[in-house]
């Protein structure tokens, strides 16, 4: 019989500043490597896009997401891995979170705000394309 021991982890994900252009894939992306490997996301949010302090294959700025998640810590390793092997993942970072409740987790949880401000971006996205067609749809 195996003795597999769950912790919480608060993850901590850097993507380019190119990733900010399809927000919802981004998320998916980081959602999808943790369900590889079988965690039980928590909390998930878009945490902040900012100037980096110095280029990471060659971006100067970043979209960082921030996930609290259950996983078995022989998995640790797996998501790790699966990280790295990621092209759309620069930096990442795991810490484990046993000093935290489970309800100060979930108020850090973000996925409504996350999911708004997807909407958000299509909406202004389809304004923009609107505005040019007419533009251009112009005789003068």
């Amino acid at each position: 019989m195996s003795n597999t021991n769950t912790h919480v982890y608060e993850g901590l994900f850097l993507l380019p500043q190119s990733a900010g252009t399809d927000l919802a894939g981004s998320a998916e992306l980081v959602k999808s490597l943790l369900m590889k490997v079988g965690a039980e996301i928590i909390s998930f949010k878009k945490w902040d896009e900012r100037r980096l302090a110095y280029e990471i294959r060659g971006n100067k700025r970043g979209l960082y997401f921030l996930c609290y998640f259950r996983l078995a810590g022989s998995e640790v390793t797996a998501l790790d891995r699966q990280c790295l092997l990621s092209e759309g993942i620069i930096r990442h970072m795991f810490t484990r979170t046993d000093h935290l409740t489970t309800e100060q987790m979930q108020a850090a949880d973000g996925e409504q705000a996350l999911s708004d401000e997807i909407k958000l971006r299509a909406e202004q996205a389809d304004d923009r394309a609107a505005a040019s067609t007419s533009i251009g749809d112009r005789t003068d």
